[in-house]
Formats: C-alpha cells, sequence, structure tokens
C-alpha cells in the first residue's frame, strides 16, 4: 500500500468510476485498475464489486475512505507548510532591535513584509545593543539590530553586517544656527546639549569630537535614545547630534510638529549599526528574506535622508 495507490482509491471512492478518475487524474484506465487491484492485494480483501461499468464500494472501503482522506489531507497540509518554510512565507520569526528602531521604523517594515500573513508568528523584542549582542552570540534569536560595537576579546559568535551613515545635528528652527546649510563641532561650542549616557559609545565619540576642535560639551538633557530628545530640541532647550534614523523616522512620526531641523556637518560623523546573525543558528528562509529587506529598508532610509550610506561585512 502506498500513497499513490490511496490517492487513487479516494478518487474513485468519489466517482464511482474508472474512466473518470484516469481523467481526473490524467492516468490511463489500466492504470487505475492496476493500482486498485494492488491495493486489495495488499490489504487482503476486494473494496469494490463490480456491477457494469461501476464499481460500489464495500462497507470496509467506506472505513478505509475515512483513514484515506485524513492521511491524504495531512500529507496535503505538510507539503503546502513545507512550501511556505521554503518561500519564506511561513514559520517563526524571534527578532530584537535596539530601543529607537524599535518604536517605529523596524516594526513597521515588519509588520509591513509579513503582511498580515497568519503562518507567520512574529517575536519582536526591544533590548539594548549589548543584551542583543548577547543574544546573538547565544543563539537565542534569528537576528538583531543594535549599535554597531567592535567586539573585544574573543571572537563573538556571530556574524555582523554593518551599514553606517553620516549623523546630523538636530535643533529648534528657530535657532539661529538652522540658517546655516552645515555645521562644524565648533559651531557647538558651550551650546546647551542632547545625548546619550555618557557610557555609551556614540557619546564617546561625539565627546571626542568636541575635544579635538578644544570646544566645550555642555550637556543639558541625557536620555537612553535618541528618539525621546526630540521634544526637548523642538522646544528650544538644547540641540543634539542625531543618528540618521532618528532623522528618518522624525519626518515619518513629527513628534516635534516641525519644530526641529536638521542639518549635516561639513565634516561628518559617522554612526554605525549591525545586523547581528547567530554563527550555529541555521537561519530558515523566512529569517533570510526578512533581514535582507530590512538591510535594503535601512540603506533606503540613510539614501532618502541624505546620510551617504555604506555597507560591511565583520
Amino acid at each position: 500500500m502506498n500513497l499513490a495507490q490511496l490517492t487513487v482509491f479516494r478518487e474513485v471512492m468519489e466517482t464511482g468510476s474508472i474512466s473518470q478518475t484516469a481523467k481526473k487524474l490524467n492516468r490511463t484506465q489500466p492504470a487505475i485498475s492496476l493500482a486498485i487491484k494492488n491495493l486489495e492485494r495488499s490489504l487482503g480483501l476486494t473494496l469494490f464489486e463490480r456491477k457494469g461499468r461501476r464499481l460500489i464500494p464495500v462497507p470496509e472501503a467506506h472505513y478505509l475512505l475515512a483513514e484515506t482522506t485524513g492521511i491524504l489531507d495531512r500529507l496535503s497540509t505538510v507539503s503546502s507548510t513545507m512550501h511556505g518554510l521554503l518561500k519564506g512565507s511561513s514559520g517563526n520569526l524571534n527578532i530584537a532591535a535596539m530601543p529607537g528602531p524599535s518604536i517605529f521604523a523596524f516594526p513597521n517594515f515588519i509588520s509591513r513584509s509579513v503582511g498580515g500573513n497568519p503562518d507567520i508568528r512574529v517575536t519582536l523584542s526591544t533590548r539594548s545593543s549589548p543584551q542583543i549582542m548577547e543574544l546573538a552570540g547565544t543563539q537565542n534569536i534569528d537576528f538583531g539590530f543594535a549599535d554597531f560595537e567592535h567586539p573585544i576579546g574573543k571572537r563573538p559568535q556571530f556574524t555582523a553586517e554593518i551599514i553606517s551613515g553620516d549623523c546630523f545635528c538636530a535643533m529648534d528652527r528657530d535657532n539661529p544656527l538652522a540658517q546655516k546649510k552645515t555645521l562644524t563641532i565648533s559651531d557647538l561650542d558651550s551650546v546647551p546639549m542632547g545625548g546619550l549616557y555618557d557610557t555609551h559609545p556614540f557619546q564617546k565619540k561625539v565627546q571626542r569630537a568636541f575635544q579635538m576642535v578644544s570646544a566645550s560639551y555642555k550637556p543639558s538633557v541625557t536620555c537612553q535614545y535618541f528618539l525621546p530628545l526630540i521634544p526637548f530640541v523642538g522646544s528650544g532647550q538644547c540641540c543634539t547630534i542625531v543618528d540618521p534614523l532618528t532623522v528618518a523616522t522624525e519626518r515619518n512620526l513629527n513628534i516635534s510638529n516641525g519644530r526641529v531641523v536638521f542639518l549635516p556637518f561639513k565634516d561628518p560623523l559617522r554612526y554605525e549599526y549591525a545586523i547581528l546573525t547567530p554563527d550555529h543558528r541555521p537561519p530558515s528562509q523566512l529569517a533570510l528574506k526578512i533581514k535582507a529587506g530590512w538591510k535594503a529598508e535601512v540603506v533606503s532610509m540613510l539614501v532618502q535622508t541624505k546620510a551617504n550610506p555604506r555597507t560591511e561585512d565583520i
């Protein structure tokens, strides 16, 4: 007994005819008859009484039909599921993103990519960049999106795809500096500044940039990530140097009601993002599809903000 025989048997039960089954399955009548005979031989019983050109199923055939239908339907479901997994149109996706992108840009992209597909289950976690590196290193996510930090010590157990772009200075539109086309760090000497925590790698980079031109960095507002700084900038309390994805997000959400403008630097500060993929967790087709799409999405947003994006793999 095999699946081909069961398929023929179900069609014969539904049509009651060898000729109709042959037409439906695109096979010859002798091939259909042989499949039924071989099935009967393997089972050791007669499934049909022959009356003219009609086949009349015996009671045992009705029981076999119920079992056969369950088997073939289950096989069809498995086949459809595996086809969906192969195409990346079904499966589970476990991902993580740092604060900022996880508020709007990242979930907005994921929701558009999934498109309400009920066969895809998404788990999206918001974590700090060091936590995302830990999750990727311990093989607990399909991929993560984080600030890039050069690894120290032993080789990490993940691969990093780097996307970098120029940073911008955010300021209230009535600020006299907003009339400039480009800024220098010296323009911000002693200006009240919003920024990240002192331990954040980018904040250290900003402070080094001030030190290199002997400018005074005057902290006014400190936040965990960039977006909460926008209302303070829009009210004129401070300026801040932000990454290009924050620029793209503000242009989408308009948190400041148009109060904040973003100016490029004459000598750009670069911001580095990383898509982190575990080395020892084979990716699903769904994860590969979404990850590639997100990388393209980030580059596209950086192009739109004129942040001069570059990519590299580490």
